[in-house]
């Protein structure tokens, strides 16, 4: 049986879009399940396939249900180790890693002020202190990635990677609030938008 993996609305769903770009890295064979959020029933309907009632969700039939969209990437790396979801230099698989965890754990304001909204074109009336420091960071490690171990190509690890689909949302968002952003940084958010994978998720969300 292919792996199911639990979605929500394409437009809204940072943490969907990561799973999701996650399982096509993979090459895995997949099917999607979309949960539409914010009705009535979604808390229902999540809790009845994770304890968390949260998405992405990956059903498996040799590891059970992943929650978590972390160990849904192990997950992949290690079941599709062909695939390449991590860089294979060490370094730079432990500079993607924890490039990771800080987008997984971090960027709250960022988060709470400038939600994923896919179909959005329009800047911030105004940017508080606290966006405006996460932006800064984010900005900073893209910068960082890439000299260190972007040379092979335009991702932020050359080839793309894990810490691609993690980051996807956020230049999702960078280009929906019109943020301004120095060249580079400029680059690597027209780079995700030029992703094939990317590209098929953002046309689903623009139609939702």
């Amino acid at each position: 049986m292919p792996l199911e993996l639990l979605i929500g609305n394409k437009n809204y769903s940072s943490w969907s879009l990561r799973g999701w770009l996650l399982a096509e890295l993979s090459g895995a064979d997949y099917q999607e399940t979309l949960v539409p959020l914010f009705r009535a029933d979604t808390h229902a309907r999540l809790l009845a396939h994770s304890p968390t009632a949260k998405v992405p969700v990956l059903k498996t039939d040799d590891a059970g249900v992943i929650w978590d969209s972390l160990a849904i990437a192990e997950y992949l790396a290690e079941r599709f180790p062909e695939a390449g979801l991590w860089p294979r230099d060490v370094a730079a698989r432990a500079m993607a890693r924890s490039a990771c965890a800080e987008m997984h754990s971090g960027f709250g304001a960022l988060r709470s002020h400038m939600p994923m909204d896919m179909q959005r074109n329009a800047p911030l009336v105004s940017v508080v202190d606290d966006v405006q420091n996460d932006i800064r960071r984010i900005i900073a490690l893209w910068a960082d990635c890439r000299q260190r171990f972007g040379q092979s190509g335009p991702y932020l690890f050359g080839q793309v990677c894990a810490a691609d689909a993690y980051f996807a949302p956020v230049a999702s968002r960078l280009r929906s609030y019109g943020v301004q952003l120095p060249e580079e940084a400029a680059a690597y958010v027209d780079t995700i938008f030029q992703w094939p994978a990317f590209q098929r998720w953002l046309q689903a969300a623009l139609k939702e």
